[in-house]
């Protein structure tokens, strides 16, 4: 059972003053005696209160309602557009988000999700991290959707999913389509359960097809375009490279992009997020693509209507040929 949460009224009785004595130190209040001041704040540490500050909030007349969007990196293309479909989703409730980034930190994470609930957000959109989340259980107040993976450690959560099962499924029988059986896997975190579905279709494409999954042609922890390239390049250079790739991110299918430059083969590839300027390489990027706005729509809704038994909400995704996916066998 999560321990009763300190009061005001706590801190009172512990410094020995008035409830209006804290409340003034709290809200740092002038014309408090610097004596009773150290009596209150010693009270505070000990307790280890914190002040809710939605509960200040009301208390000033300010009734907006305010959404907390915590997610991996802002300045990924993935991310930045689910902030501003998230901020156009509650803006249809007169809603303000405030949002920030964990940078692939799981203590950043924590962080960020300890300090909007101290600041009294009054529910959160979470993009959760491979770190374990059962800690969360202690801020059973705080309404919370994740959105895009599953979170560990945390049962009973609503979730927001992409079909991403279909999605690798569906890129993998793509390129099978055209002719490729030596198809190579750009991954992310194994931890992720987006990833671990993606790779989860892509083999069972291949094991539909008959066609044996090998290891050497699957490639983990890739974040970084630079050495997603790297990798690339050394996939190409084995006795028995591949002839396609199937990227399980954009970062992913990006690095495939920058090695290709470089060389004189031309495999196949498909990658799974859509970005800018896909749709304008020669050939265009063939990728799995879904609606972002419906993802945060449904994680805002979620948020807007709580129920107490757990929702997963899995949005639908379609495969976009442009080109890249449809190169045959060299």
């Amino acid at each position: 059972m999560t321990a009763r949460k300190p009061t005001m009224a706590d801190v009172a009785r512990q410094a020995g003053v008035s409830l209006k004595t804290v409340s003034r130190v709290v809200n740092q209040e002038p014309h408090v005696r610097a004596s009773l001041q150290q009596r209150v704040q010693a009270a505070i540490s000990a307790l280890g209160y914190r002040r809710n500050e939605a509960a200040a909030r009301l208390a000033r007349g300010a009734t907006m309602l305010t959404l907390g969007l915590v997610m991996e990196n802002i300045s990924n293309e993935f991310y930045s557009r689910l902030a501003a479909a998230v901020e156009a989703a509650a803006a249809d409730h007169e809603a303000l988000v405030v949002f920030g980034s964990y940078e692939e930190s799981a203590d950043k994470e924590r962080m960020l999700i300890e300090s909007m609930y101290a600041r009294g957000v009054d529910s959160l959109i979470v993009v959760p991290s491979a770190a374990d989340h059962s800690w969360l259980a202690e801020h059973a107040s705080l309404t919370t959707v994740f959105v895009d993976r599953v979170p560990l450690g945390l049962d009973g959560a609503d979730v927001v999913l992409l079909d991403d099962v279909w999605g690798g499924r569906t890129a993998t029988r793509h390129l099978l389509s055209h002719g490729h059986r030596r198809i190579a896997l750009i991954s992310d975190d194994d931890g992720i359960s987006s990833v671990r579905d993606r790779a989860t279709g892509y083999r069972a494409a291949l094991a539909d097809a008959g066609v044996p999954a090998g290891e050497e042609l699957v490639v983990r922890e890739m974040y970084d375009p630079g050495r997603v390239s790297g990798e690339v390049a050394r996939l190409l250079d084995l006795p028995s490279p591949p002839t396609a790739f199937f990227a399980t991110n954009n970062r992913a299918a990006i690095g495939i992009l920058q090695a290709l430059r470089e060389r004189p083969e031309r495999p196949a590839y498909v990658g799974f997020d859509d970005f800018a300027l896909a749709d304008v390489f020669n050939p265009g990027v063939t990728v799995v693509r879904y609606d972002t706005a419906r993802l945060a729509r449904a994680a805002v809704d979620l948020l807007l209507n709580p129920s107490p038994a757990a929702r997963r909400i899995k949005v639908p995704v379609e495969l976009v040929p442009r080109g890249s996916g449809e190169l045959p066998p060299a």
